[in-house]
Parts: structure tokens; sequence; C-alpha cells
């Protein structure tokens, strides 16, 4: 937290930390506080950072992972696009780490199983990352009704890249449902 405070600071913004549990986005009353604290960060100029609260989380209410995480702060902030960063430019047809012919896929509209068995192995419920549980928050977000991308991080300035049509994979809702949010 500090890194992002002396950073942000750098560029004239606050920073502000939000620790959630699953319990905190599942729970009606405890997401409606969640998504007011965002807001208040952004109104008075801080950049939330919102990570899983370790010290409280059991194996019961634990994301395990932050791609999750990310999806369901996405859907109850009412997001119109989640951005996933990687190491890797998006999903690949096999992992490009260990096939050089590898195809990146550009799209994703329906994930099936074939899009599941590209992200290699099944992870277990409770994951700690790679593609198998961006395809997961990648599922959370178009059932939700909004988009989201998996892009290259380590390149120098992805977002950009992202939007001058950089190499990536997009995962399209089947309907955009601008009245999606539950709470």
């Amino acid at each position: 937290m500090h890194a992002y405070d002396q950073s942000l600071k750098r560029r004239g913004f606050g920073v502000g930390q939000l620790l959630l549990t699953a319990e905190d986005v599942d729970n009606q009353h405890r997401c409606l506080n969640a998504r007011a604290t965002l807001e208040q960060l952004l109104k008075v100029g801080a950049v939330p950072v919102v990570n899983e609260n370790d010290a409280t989380t059991t194996a019961e209410n634990c994301f395990g992972d932050n791609d999750r995480l990310a999806a369901r702060v996405a859907h109850m902030v009412n997001a119109d696009v989640l951005i996933l960063l990687s190491n890797v430019d998006g999903l690949f047809t096999q992992d490009p780490h260990d096939n050089p012919l590898a195809r990146l896929v550009t799209e994703v509209r329906c994930i099936t199983p074939e899009i599941e068995a590209m992200a290699g192995h099944s992870a277990a419920r409770h994951s700690s990352g790679g593609m198998v549980t961006k395809l997961m928050a990648a599922k959370i977000a178009m059932d939700a009704g909004y988009e989201m991308v998996i892009a290259n991080g380590i390149k120098s300035y992805p977002l950009a890249a992202i939007e001058n049509g950089g190499p990536s994979t997009w995962f399209f809702p089947r309907a955009k449902d601008k009245d999606r949010a539950r709470y």
C-alpha cells in the first residue's frame, strides 16, 4: 500500500484500501456498504485498491484469487468493462509458453468446454490464479452482462495497448442489460 500511496501521490491522487470477503459481496447490506465505500473513495479523489481480507477470510468465504474478486467487484459497482492483466496477451488455444504455435483467441461469446480446455488444468475451488480463474471471472462478467478483456500487463502502457486494439481476448455477454445490478 505504501508503494501505491507514493506512486499515486506523485500523480496527485490519494489511495484507499478496501478489504473484502466473499460474504461482503454476497450479502446485500454488506455489498451496498462496500459499494458506498468505493464511491466515497472516488468522490474524494482516492484510487481504491481492493484486496481479499486475508485476516478474516475462512475457507467458506474465500475468493482465493484476484480474478474472481475483480469480477465480483466489477458487478457490484455496475462496471461496463473489467480489465484483467496477465503475463500473456490473452487466452490462447494452448499455453504459449509451451507451444509457440498456440494462437490468440481474440473474442469469446460463450465459454464452452473447448474454451475451458484452452486454459489448461482445472483449478481447485480456491485456486490462486492463472487462466482458469480468468475464465471463471469471465463467466461472472458474461452472466452479469458486462464485457471483460484479458491483456498483457507486463508490456508498457497496457491500457493504451487495449484502447489501440493491441493483442487481447475480449469476452462479450450474450445480451447487454444495463439494469443488471442485483443491489
